[in-house]
């Protein structure tokens, strides 16, 4: 039986999150089912035209099949059903991230009153004016957010950060839960149920945004201090404030560059997270950032990160399909990321790179909103399903 497609107004409420009206909600709903449209029901279509279009072509022009996924993309760039997806699948991410700015702006100063109420004079929040915003991070949108993560357009500023919150339905549908926090509650239940004896006292959570990851490792270690450093200022405030507004105490947010953390001392974290954040990372910032986190973590500390799976053993297509965000969705580190030799990273910051392992972790599913995945339900969607990739090592 076919579900229902999910809305956006089951998502949570919480008291921060922008209010839709009408027309704005019927505008993100739009978006947010051409996506699953889109997912679901034309993306097979792309496979089909290069297997019975592009893939013969480019073996009768070379004599064997593509070596490489740049191959592939060069090829199906004057593909007409490729063309139509992606310019589909890029103008719901343009409209998407427009129509959470407009949201967000028409009642931006009730957010802003709402966020200095739960921020003015709490020493859970540290901002620091003298973090510059690195080049990796301040030279593009990432996926076309105007203003990214840490563009401010006034005094006390959270405008990307709540849009930010209200418009990712759109693109992972719901997904991740009626908070978007589902990767944060997969990493606490995979801890649980595999290391119940992990009971980590300070957790370290890098490129925290606004907490959909923090918060419910907070949630889960209830007696740990955790910390969430990131370079935007807008997102720190929100995210503090939205912790706060959830009831969650035991975590500081903090104005850092994870490059360089003089400010804590060596092996003082059990825990050091990430997710999704290696792919909007530079590969200059990922081997110092990579020794912060070294130089950081006790012996028998573990290091964890949500992320889509490397390249390497792929086929070309896939590679190619999965590369997408490389090209047209300003995500342009995506790539170079998901070639990196992780092993060869985490060895030059010091670690024992045969430490290294690779798991899955199941994104919870909110199943009283967004209904209880059954047999045969796929699980996959080129990066957008509820079962991420993660690596991580223990150190020794």
């Amino acid at each position: 039986m076919t579900k229902p497609l999910p809305s956006w107004t089951a998502l949570e409420q919480h008291e921060l999150f922008a209010k839709g009206n009408h027309d704005e909600v019927s505008r993100l709903n739009f978006l947010t089912h051409l996506n699953v449209h889109l997912g679901g029901q034309v993306l097979p279509g792309v496979k089909v035209a290069y297997d019975k279009q592009v893939l013969p072509d480019i073996v009768e022009q070379t004599g064997k099949p593509p070596e490489d996924r740049h191959q592939v993309r060069k090829a199906m760039m004057n593909n007409g059903y490729f063309q139509m997806w992606s310019a589909l699948r890029r103008n719901t991410m343009e409209m998407r991230q427009q129509a959470g700015r407009a949201q967000v702006l028409r009642q931006i100063e009730d957010i802003v009153d709402k966020v200095e109420h739960y921020n003015n004079g709490a020493d859970t929040l540290q901002l620091d004016d003298s973090v510059q915003i690195p080049d990796n991070v301040g030279s593009v949108d990432i996926h076309c957010q105007p203003g990214c993560y840490y563009t401010e357009y006034f005094a006390n500023d959270v405008t990307v950060a709540a849009s930010y919150d209200l418009g990712l339905f759109v693109t992972t549908a719901g997904l991740l839960g009626a908070l978007s926090d589902g990767g944060g509650q997969g990493v606490g239940k995979y801890l649980a149920d595999n290391f119940p004896d992990f009971k980590p006292k300070r957790i370290l959570d890098i490129g925290c945004t606004i907490g959909h990851n923090a918060v419910p490792l907070a949630q889960a270690f209830p007696d740990a201090e955790v910390i969430a450093i990131d370079v935007a200022r807008p997102s720190l405030r929100y995210a503090h404030a939205r912790a706060k507004a959830l009831g969650v105490d035991n975590i500081s947010f903090v104005q850092a560059n994870a490059e360089d953390l003089p400010q804590y001392d060596d092996q003082s974290f059990d825990l050091i997270t990430t997710a999704m954040f290696w792919h909007e990372t530079s590969d200059r910032a990922m081997p110092a950032i990579f020794k912060t986190i070294n130089r950081l973590l006790k012996p028998g500390g573990l290091t964890l990160h949500l992320e889509q799976p490397q390249y390497a053993g792929m086929g070309a297509y896939e590679q190619f399909i999965r590369d997408w965000d490389t090209y047209f969705n300003n995500e342009p580190y995506w790539g170079p990321m998901h070639d990196a030799d992780l092993k060869q990273v985490v060895t030059d910051a010091g670690f024992n790179g045969d430490d290294l392992f690779q798991t899955g972790v199941v994104s919870l599913v909110d199943e009283k909103i967004f209904g209880k995945r059954e047999k045969g339900d796929s699980g996959e969607d080129y990066g957008r399903a509820p079962v991420w990739n993660a690596f991580g090592l223990w150190k020794k």
